[in-house]
């Protein structure tokens, strides 16, 4: 299956080798350039006037993709914008915006069971309501059992967990998605996003 039929199937995909150990390790570097400059900061949740910081809720450190990019990051860039093409040309989903950035989940840290846009959420003033929510790996040499993983709910299915393995990227049907990202034993990297439809 491809990721179209996957989502069109069950709203969640999994692709293994989506890239190869070469360009996960470019993008490892242009992660790691980012955080010696000191660009990642705690996540936050909540929205607007509720936004704060709760650790104990979501544990992680953010960098979003911005300019200037790299060639790494450029690369991804268009890679992902033929994904879009290809989702609006087999799913008419009208995504037109994607939003990115690095995730560093440091050991122990987390990110209880959440939505990323919760059922029927309206449009923000940026954009369009998050449709796709999408995260690839930056973990070269992850073992399983590390912890780290993805756990993913679904009402009928019960909840599946995913790997945060090299290179896999992983998408699903944003809307009413609840999904948590488990604790590791050893420090978390991925890239994660949303591509917005109108």
């Amino acid at each position: 299956m491809d990721i179209s039929e996957d989502l069109a199937a069950t709203g969640v995909s999994v692709q293994d080798g989506y890239l190869d150990l070469v360009r996960v390790r470019a993008l490892q570097e242009c992660l790691e350039t980012r955080r010696r400059s000191g660009d990642f900061t705690p996540a936050r949740i909540g929205r607007d006037a509720t936004l704060q910081e709760n650790p104990e809720v979501r544990g992680d450190r953010t960098c979003w993709l911005c300019a200037p990019l790299f060639a790494a990051e450029v690369e991804l860039l268009l890679d992902l914008e033929r994904l879009r093409m290809h989702l609006n040309r087999d799913l008419y989903l009208g995504l037109f915006q994607l939003e990115l950035h690095y995730a560093w989940y440091s050991p122990g840290a987390r990110y209880e069971r959440h939505i990323d846009n919760a059922r029927g959420a309206a449009a923000t003033p940026a954009g369009g309501a998050r449709c796709v929510s999408l995260v690839l790996y930056l973990n070269d040499g992850w073992q399983a059992g590390a912890g780290g993983e993805l756990e993913l709910y679904d009402d009928h299915a019960g909840s599946r967990r995913v790997e945060p393995f090299a290179g896999r990227l992983v998408c699903f049907l944003t809307d009413g998605r609840e999904h948590a990202v488990l604790p590791a034993q050893r420090d978390r990297f991925s890239i994660s996003g949303w591509y917005r439809a109108r």
